[in-house]
């Protein structure tokens, strides 16, 4: 079967479909460092939970008042990408969400358990003190999850040919496992998670050392140590990822291959220089290159969906019916609530501090 008659026909859109586009691309990168820092963090503290290690540093204790929050602003922040990935792609990603039914819809379950052990993590973190690894390990494991559920339906909407196997399985328990870019795009993810956590609890401790906390000095090498080491292991991974990846991904013979190729080098040159930087434990150069080399990986992560998608839809095909105002309206609240949420989240930082004491 052509799975070209699988796929539904796309809604008309008010806008030119690069208005989407960019919003997606600028939106998903707040996510993406918001989402890596949360996860990120909390598989460092579940890891040190297990050796032990956390009553001697004060790291996961300290973890453990920014958790919670960092699962609400990511959530929040998860909304928009993923509206405007659906207002673009969303009779790929609709599909490819009914297909895995009944893993998409646990995303909702799984979060809700995460949250809650993230809250009994931060509230009762003395009181639980026989059961850290357990509470904070639940909550690991559920994020963890929710992005391996992830994983599989963005490579399934990006493979129409996978659905196919819908006729044999119509139960809503399909997950694209055979797709050779599933493991070492879910272990990239992982690993990028790990070292944007270490490089958060570097910058996070900096500030508190910068601010008279003496005792913060020997945990910025420890951030430090844990995002260069991380970020050099995932190069191998990234290299696994990009060979896994259909060869028309590789070209350079299309505008898109091009652009995808000149982003990827970019990433990996920035990469590079943030790993440098995180050696010699310069946390604000560190910072400055990862932020750099996050947009470039997620301009890459655009191109190659446009490239998989090519045979089946290119945005030209977007019927226009011309309609700006929702867009005008929606970028002067977007802009609003981005000034909020940076006052909301200086207040926080602010009370944690006068919270804190000194040490």
């Amino acid at each position: 079967m052509n799975p070209k008659f699988l796929i539904p026909t796309p809604d008309p859109l008010q806008v030119q479909p690069f208005w989407f586009q960019l919003l997606l691309i600028l939106t998903f990168y707040i996510h993406l460092i918001l989402m890596n820092t949360m996860l990120g963090i909390s598989i460092i503290a579940f890891w040190e939970n297990i050796r032990g290690k956390c009553d001697n540093k004060q790291i996961c204790k300290d973890i453990s008042k920014t958790l919670p929050f960092l699962i609400g602003f990511t959530v929040n922040f998860g909304v928009a990408p993923l509206l405007f990935l659906q207002n673009i792609y969303g009779h790929f990603m609709f599909t490819s969400s009914i297909l895995m039914g009944v893993f998409w819809l646990s995303v909702i379950i799984l979060l809700i358990i995460s949250y809650y052990a993230a809250y009994i993590f931060k509230m009762r973190y003395d009181e639980i003190y026989p059961f850290r690894s357990i509470i904070i390990g639940i909550s690991t494991i559920g994020m963890a999850s929710i992005a391996f559920i992830i994983c599989n339906n963005i490579t399934m909407m990006e493979r129409p040919e996978s659905w196919i196997r819908y006729f044999d399985n119509p139960s809503g328990l399909l997950l694209n496992l055979s797709d050779p870019t599933l493991a070492p795009r879910y272990l990239h993810f992982l690993l990028s998670a790990i070292a944007i956590g270490g490089l958060s609890i570097a910058l996070f401790y900096k500030f508190r050392y910068q601010r008279g906390y003496t005792s913060a000095y020997n945990k910025i090498g420890y951030g430090c140590k844990i995002f260069s080491l991380t970020t050099i292991v995932n190069f191998a991974v990234g290299f696994w990822f990009l060979e896994s990846l259909h060869p028309l991904n590789k070209g350079i013979t299309t505008p898109i291959g091009l652009f995808f190729t000149i982003s990827l080098f970019t990433g990996i040159t920035t990469g590079l220089l943030a790993i440098y930087n995180g050696l010699q434990e310069r946390v604000i150069p560190t910072l400055y290159w990862a932020m750099v080399t996050i947009f470039f990986m997620v301009l890459v992560r655009d191109f190659v969906r446009a490239i998989h998608l090519g045979p089946y839809f290119h945005l030209s095909e977007f019927t226009i019916n011309p309609q700006y105002s929702p867009l005008i309206i929606f970028l002067i609240c977007f802009l609003c609530g981005i000034i909020l949420i940076g006052w909301m989240a200086k207040c926080a930082f602010k009370a944690t501090e006068l919270k804190g004491g000194r040490p």
